[in-house]
């Protein structure tokens, strides 16, 4: 049969190889999981951020050009040029002022449609310099076919979808600047009267998505919902003669979070819809979000060997000072089995079996204590919480032991109480109030002989044995709980207020008393002959 030392050792070492195999395997796959997670939430709260960004940098353009619109539409009172040039000069200054408070404008206009009017043109403003808007000569759109939606895509693209559009990057006319821009067809009793719209530069718009990086080779770039490239920071789409793609949405799903492979890496992105329809995707090589997770399990491995190896050597020095511990662990524990709760033990090292050894001791001296409290319970009474008739009993039989057994008599005496009108109490104001009744009186009796034993020994009968000070004062004692009670008598206002006590009271005698019972059962005949001499306090 193996040692102690031996199975502890051998089972041990297993418990903590399969621990170490356990957290090595969960420490590989959590590892795996946190750089995931902490990729996708990297990646998701840059492209949030350059949304709340590019959303606000486009949402200024567009509620200005909504404005603008809704006041030249509600400003139009005829299409005369006469009426037109007055309204033209009412739109510029309202255009101005909006376009002074949009983030971003490089051009701001509002064009007439030459059918309306060949005289009145509108307005081109410019801001090349950053120094304020200048006015600018205007486009001469009659030289276009105006429903030719691929020229002059500023004028006839609003014109032919008859809504507020963002148009995709194009070269604005004369100036030579790539520009996006945001146009509204303008309309006068249904009919369509112009154009009013902001350009913004491409390049600013540029510098916002170039400005989102993550790891080494991540980057944003814009496209629409198919995904149709509209910016791409390593692509110049406006010089591709053809349609570009990076991330095939059709053929990925509807999550913000896609996997694909572009030209021959793996990645993964996260995009999310700006408010003029398109898309900001923000990507990253999967070979960069997954970090050096790769090393950190080796480095796992290599410490759950050490670990394995140190506690190996530990547990062969260790276990030989286990075993004596344990063996005198076993001879309390069979002590404690007989009942006897005097024990030594005397390792008290500040280690796991220490703190065994201690905890031991300690649970004995709570058993040994509870069992000593359990006893007093059995002694209390439950209603007012004095000694009851068991623990009467039991003090009564020591003092006879006291009295049988020793040299010099005790002196004590026992006075008995009985509650006058108990009953009357409960069946006319019910047991509740018998109770507070019996409480009172209880309260009156203990509070008076206070350094003697109080007891109850019936339903309304209790019992008080003096001893040492309450036996040499029990005169003064007297009075003090008649002038006690009387007080409280005169201060109650309902009946189970009040404290109606009988009482008998009887000294032991040496010379005639040859038991305690005797000396119980003169009292209890004093106290019948107080009631009966006494009236009622009801």
């Amino acid at each position: 049969m193996r040692s102690l030392r031996t199975r502890i050792t051998v089972t041990v070492l297993w418990v903590i190889f399969v621990a170490l195999l356990v957290a090595t395997l969960l420490s590989a796959l959590f590892i795996r999981r946190t750089e995931r997670r902490k990729s996708n939430q990297l990646l998701l709260l840059l492209c949030e951020t350059g949304e709340r960004s590019l959303d606000y940098y486009f949402d200024s353009v567009q509620n200005s050009v909504i404005k603008v619109t809704s006041f030249v539409e509600e400003d139009l009172n005829g299409i005369s040029d006469e009426q037109l040039e007055q309204h033209m000069e009412r739109a510029r200054d309202y255009f101005g002022m909006m376009a002074s408070k949009t983030k971003g404008v490089l051009t701001y206009y509002y064009r007439i449609d030459p059918s309306i009017s060949t005289k009145v043109k509108g307005f081109w403003y410019t801001n090349l310099t950053g120094t304020g808007f200048e006015e600018h000569e205007v486009t001469d759109i009659t030289q276009y076919d105006v429903d030719d939606t691929s020229k002059l895509v500023w004028f006839t693209v609003p014109k032919h979808e008859g809504r507020s559009i963002w148009l995709p990057p194009y070269v604005t006319d004369n100036l030579d600047v790539r520009v996006i821009s945001y146009d509204a067809p303008v309309y006068y009793n249904k009919k369509f009267i112009g154009v009013v719209g902001i350009e913004v530069d491409y390049s600013t718009m540029a510098d916002e998505v170039n400005g989102i990086r993550l790891y080494e080779n991540g980057y944003a770039f814009l496209s629409d919902t198919d995904g149709k490239l509209f910016y791409h920071p390593r692509i110049d789409v406006t010089e591709q003669t053809e349609t570009v793609y990076e991330i095939p949405y059709k053929t990925i799903g509807d999550g913000n979070f896609v996997q694909y492979t572009y030209d021959g890496v793996d990645k993964e992105a996260v995009w999310l819809p700006l408010s003029n329809g398109m898309r900001l995707n923000v990507t990253v090589p999967v070979s960069e979000t997954q970090g050096d997770w790769q090393g950190m399990v080796l480095n796992i491995v290599i410490g759950a060997v050490l670990v394995l190896v140190v506690a190996s050597l530990f547990l062969m020095y260790y276990t030989r000072r286990i075993t004596r511990p344990l063996e005198q662990l076993t001879e309390a524990a069979e002590q404690v089995d007989k009942g006897n709760y005097d024990f030594v033990l005397s390792y008290d090292e500040d280690d796991e079996l220490g703190r065994l050894t201690r905890a031991f001791k300690n649970l004995s001296g709570n058993v040994k204590a509870h069992i000593g409290d359990l006893n007093e319970q059995v002694y209390i009474d439950a209603l007012t919480h004095v000694k009851n008739k068991g623990a009467y009993n039991k003090l009564v039989e020591e003092l006879q032991e006291e009295l049988d057994n020793g040299d010099v008599a005790p002196k004590f005496a026992i006075g008995v109480f009985d509650c006058d009108g108990l009953k009357m109490i409960n069946d006319r104001y019910g047991h509740d109030k018998g109770d507070e009744y019996l409480k009172t009186a209880c309260r009156t009796i203990s509070e008076i002989f206070k350094h003697s034993p109080v007891f109850r020994i019936g339903g309304d009968e209790f019992s008080v044995i003096l001893i040492n000070k309450d036996y040499r004062n029990m005169d003064s004692l007297f009075e003090q709980f008649d002038k006690m009670t009387d007080e409280i008598n005169a201060s109650a206002i309902e009946p189970w207020e009040q404290v109606c006590l009988s009482k008998g009271f009887a000294v032991f005698d040496p010379s005639d008393d040859s038991t305690v019972v005797a000396v119980a059962q003169r009292a209890d005949k004093l106290m019948y002959e107080n009631k009966r001499q006494r009236k009622s306090c009801r």
